[in-house]
């Protein structure tokens, strides 16, 4: 799609660690950490329901062998794994892209956009009723059945 940056851009293209048929890496211009990278449908979708067994497969082996090469490299510990879906859930881009983000001891975290902060109940941390679990999970099994 010629109007998306990660489809056009003549310099992200060129900082391409590795590219299929169908998954592609780069590392993103605005890491969290050193390492942080970008993987890639090669097709341009925007959701990840919208790839194929196929491309998923393609992108989560891509995933595995970035991550393998960072710890080589950075001597890294642990990852964050982090795709957004629409705007308002920070999708800046709509072209799917899963963050590999290394992390070892000593990181700073996610500064402005920490997913304590976006992903978890604002406040209090404590856990939920064993009640309010089972009325959630009764009523996603029961969407499940439509």
């Amino acid at each position: 799609m010629k109007d998306c940056v990660f489809c056009s851009s003549p310099d992200i293209k060129a900082h391409t660690i590795f590219r299929n048929d169908l998954a592609w890496a780069f590392p993103t211009n605005i890491p969290i950490t050193p390492g942080h990278t970008l993987i890639c449908p090669v097709r341009h979708v925007e959701k990840i329901a919208d790839l194929t067994l196929q491309e998923q497969t393609a992108l989560f082996e891509l995933a595995e062998k970035i991550k393998t090469a960072l710890k080589t490299i950075y001597g890294k510990q642990g990852f964050n794994h982090a795709w957004n879906e629409g705007e308002i859930a920070g999708q800046a881009v709509p072209h799917l892209h899963l963050h590999i983000v290394p992390r070892k001891e000593g990181d700073t975290g996610i500064t402005e956009y920490e997913p304590r902060k976006f992903l978890y109940r604002p406040g209090s941390r404590e856990t939920t009723p064993e009640n309010e679990l089972q009325v959630v999970a009764e009523q996603i099994r029961n969407a499940l059945k439509l």
